[in-house]
């Protein structure tokens, strides 16, 4: 899961960082409306973690650029402020959460994966696909009943092929969606290549189709056909 936080408190924003990436997440961070708007328009994320009192504008005004641009992107709002008309004004903008600080570490995560499950696999704990089946609460891989162990960057390459199942996508999609905005200061994308061949030959292994399929001068598309 690919994450932008938008807050203006270093340290809260460092240790959200922290924290959400030991679990696994891809975090990318920003600490003004100006840097927040400059990510949203130039890369993707599966959630936005949206401060709505930042130092250089209102966070309802970067919600609403985020509907317009990228609809399918998640939202959840955080915000010091209890009041209920920001709340409404946030979840009536197209927010799909709202959790007021201070908050547990333990339930934002929770919410985000909630949320990622809503906009990605219909709020399912289990995905499945033809043989394979992913517990993203437990963030096992089975074929069958066969334990499939993936490193995370291949789990989190699994998940992003199987929400994008039948779709062609490119090499520098899928650099994004594993590296973030980092994917700008590689020299190439022979990575990408790598972690495929690693999680095709895994799934295989345990019994598969090869389902990652190479479409030519493209990119990759997961399919059973």
């Amino acid at each position: 899961m690919k994450i932008l936080i938008i807050e203006d408190e270093p340290d809260l924003l460092e240790s959200l960082c922290t924290y959400l990436g030991k679990g696994g997440l891809l975090c990318e961070k920003s600490s003004s409306m100006r840097e927040a708007l400059d990510k949203l328009s130039n890369f993707k994320y599966d959630i936005v973690l949206l401060d709505i009192m930042l130092p250089d504008g209102n966070g309802l005004d970067i919600l609403d650029f985020i509907k317009q641009k990228e609809p399918e992107t998640g939202v959840l709002i955080i915000s010091a402020k209890n009041a209920l008309d920001d709340k409404i004004s946030g979840l009536e903008l197209g927010a799909d959460d709202y959790l007021t600080k201070p908050f547990h570490l333990s339930e934002l995560n929770a919410r985000l994966k909630a949320i990622y499950r809503r906009r990605k696999f219909s709020g399912q704990k289990e995905i499945e696909f033809e043989k394979i089946r992913i517990n993203t609460e437990t963030m096992e891989t089975r074929v069958e009943e066969e334990l499939v162990v993936l490193t995370l960057k291949e789990y989190e390459l699994l998940l992003f092929f199987i929400a994008n199942k039948k779709r062609v996508l490119t090499k520098q999609s899928i650099a994004e969606h594993l590296w973030g905005d980092n994917v700008d200061f590689l020299d190439s994308f022979d990575f990408v290549y790598q972690h495929i061949k690693n999680l095709r030959k895994k799934l295989t292994a345990a019994g598969t189709p090869d389902y990652i399929k190479t479409i030519y001068g493209m990119g990759y598309k997961f399919t059973s056909d």
